[in-house]
């Protein structure tokens, strides 16, 4: 079998916290003296389920302790120069990485001055390793929809110089979906792509919602879009993405091992899919990795692995002859 890690490829569900290496986020945090809990040292990768509020409060408890440890203006550049350099080595190209500035405003003087750090960094990991990267700004939707509304604008400043889409993250449970529909709008007419989460943690209903009031061009996860043949036919023929993370769906309790994971059904529906290892820090499986499992879990071939790396490369926003030459070289993978 071809290696998938020399398979060219576009990451399009990568979070910005949760792509720090774990050692990184060890060095950092002894460093600065900071207590971490078990699950994050011994114990990790830690055993996690969003099955109810409170296995998700726990996931999120896990990431803000690891965001925590994020100090400097060199803790941040070199997280994305790790994050690069991880992805080339898994056979990246193109890196999307979504981030909630807001998150960080606190510590690093706003969320403008952050936004411009990030893109700084950005902008020398990609000279570093010649991987492609755009910055996809997320909201919040355990926040108010004003706040959406503030990164939405921030979002459209930033459209062409580096930020190429807007999200809305954390637990779809929470929240109302359709409040956020300003912010989109916002976010829409300044030409950004559109990428919600949905569809992971809640059923085909919310994939409804997110297409109708939000108009996504692709769906964070999306993969329980599975259960609802009309629902996925629609999706298949619009052409909106979805961004399946296998290894965080099994970590989350979304299904109950890799087997499960409905890859085979979006594929025969003709959807198209980009797999992301959405938070490696907390599920212990980068990109490469998810390429690996659903090979193994579903008997792939590698003329479908290709055809996944093909249309992640075709979902991203990345310039047209990045996706040129990565295409050409799945091509020339395929047949070596």
């Amino acid at each position: 079998m071809r290696s998938v890690s020399t398979l060219p490829k576009a990451h399009l569900h990568l979070h910005f916290t949760g792509s720090m290496r774990h050692s990184t986020l060890l060095e950092l945090a002894a460093r600065d003296r900071i207590a971490l809990p078990d699950s994050l040292v011994e114990d990790w990768p830690p055993q996690l389920s969003a099955a109810d509020e409170k296995g998700w409060f726990r996931f999120q408890r896990l990431y803000d302790v690891a965001r925590s440890v994020l100090r400097t203006e060199g803790d941040v550049r070199r997280l994305v120069l790790e994050a690069a350099e991880d992805d080339v080595a898994d056979g990246g190209r193109w890196l999307e990485i979504q981030v909630d500035p807001s998150g960080y405003a606190a510590r690093f003087g706003g969320i403008t001055a952050f936004t411009d750090l990030v893109l700084d960094a950005v902008r020398e990991a990609s000279e570093s390793t010649g991987l492609g990267i755009g910055v996809v700004i997320a909201a919040n939707r355990t926040r108010h929809p004003l706040d959406a509304r503030t990164l939405a604008r921030l979002a459209a400043q930033y459209a062409g110089r580096g930020v190429v889409g807007f999200g809305l993250s954390n637990d779809e449970r929470r929240g109302t979906t359709s409040e956020f529909a300003g912010a989109f709008s916002i976010a829409r007419r300044a030409d950004l792509l559109l990428a919600p989460h949905g569809g992971e943690l809640r059923g085909p209903e919310h994939v409804r919602v997110c297409l109708d009031t939000l108009a996504a061009d692709r769906l964070g996860h999306g993969v329980r879009s599975a259960e609802d043949p009309r629902l996925l036919e629609q999706i298949a023929g619009s052409g909106v993405a979805l961004e399946v993370c296998p290894t965080s769906n099994v970590a989350l309790g979304v299904y109950s091992d890799l087997t499960s994971v409905p890859l085979p059904t979006l594929l025969e529906a003709g959807a198209t899919v980009a797999l992301g290892a959405d938070d490696p820090l907390l599920f212990g499986s980068r990109l490469a990795a998810q390429y690996a499992t659903m090979r193994a879990a579903h008997d792939l071939d590698d003329a479908t692995l290709a055809t996944l790396a093909a249309m992640s490369l075709r979902a991203s926003r990345a310039p047209s002859d990045v996706v040129e030459g990565a295409l050409a070289d799945i091509d020339a993978w395929l047949t070596s």
